[in-house]
């Protein structure tokens, strides 16, 4: 294997790490309900929730930035400027 080939799987393999620490999160941003017991969701319905499975991971990576800046950087207490 190249190193190129396994510098992109490796990055594909902590992306995918990356993916499953962020699924609770992620889960609970996309807010869906779960199937009824013994009924299934139709292709149509799948979809959608898959997109906002998509839309909620997004949502969930920036919310992490964000979390990981202030951490960094803290935001000013109130009524002070940042120096």
């Amino acid at each position: 294997m190249s190193t190129d080939a396994a510098a992109a799987a490796d990055r594909q393999q902590q992306e995918l790490r990356n993916f499953a620490s962020l699924l609770p999160v992620t889960l609970e941003i996309a807010g869906l309900a779960k199937a009824e017991a013994g009924r299934h969701f139709n292709e149509g319905q799948m979809e959608a929730r898959a997109n906002t499975l998509r839309q909620a991971y997004k949502t969930a990576k920036k919310l992490l930035r964000e979390v990981a800046r202030d951490a960094v950087a803290p935001a000013s207490a109130p009524g002070q400027t940042p120096s």
